[in-house]
């Protein structure tokens, strides 16, 4: 397959691909959401976030924990499937970094402000779904164009739990 990217990558092997990230983070952050659930349903712990015990346990399994799984899925696949080098380096980093900042937000690391919340949460999404659009395009790969329409569908089901 062809590339517009060289394929020489000195740069830390974590973000040499676009799963190792995202699948790392993922795995990461389900062994530490279940001890982290037991004890905030229990009452040993309290979230500073805009959400619920409850509502933080379901966004965080349906908008955190599978968001950096479809990111991880999609930045292996676009590559095979436009034939262009994966997105690698700092961009990778970046978007890790913002999933993190969403995960903290969503907790209530950065106080309780539902636009900073949402904001760093949806962008995720929104940046995942920009950069998949970017390398479809890039790659003309047009039948693979739909992908993103679920991912869409996705980042706006987020805003609306939020929203709510």
């Amino acid at each position: 397959m062809a590339s517009d990217r060289p394929s020489t990558y000195t740069g830390p092997a974590l973000f040499s691909r676009g799963f190792r990230p995202f699948f790392l983070l993922s795995a990461l952050f389900a062994a530490a959401a279940i001890p982290a659930w037991l004890a905030i349903w229990t009452g040993r712990l309290a979230l500073a976030g805009p959400f619920g015990p409850v509502d933080w346990h379901i966004h965080e399994m349906l908008f955190g924990y599978t968001s950096a799984v479809v990111a991880g899925f999609l930045f292996t696949a676009i590559p095979n499937w436009t034939g262009r080098m994966p997105r690698q380096g700092l961009p990778l980093a970046l978007l890790a970094g913002l999933w993190i900042a969403g995960r903290f937000a969503v907790a209530g690391a950065f106080g309780a402000n539902p636009l900073l919340v949402l904001v760093l949460d949806a962008g995720f999404l929104l940046a995942v779904t920009a950069m998949a659009l970017v390398e479809i395009a890039a790659g003309r790969n047009w039948k693979n164009l739909m992908v993103v329409v679920p991912v869409g569908i996705y980042l706006l089901a987020n805003v609306i739990f939020h929203l709510e």
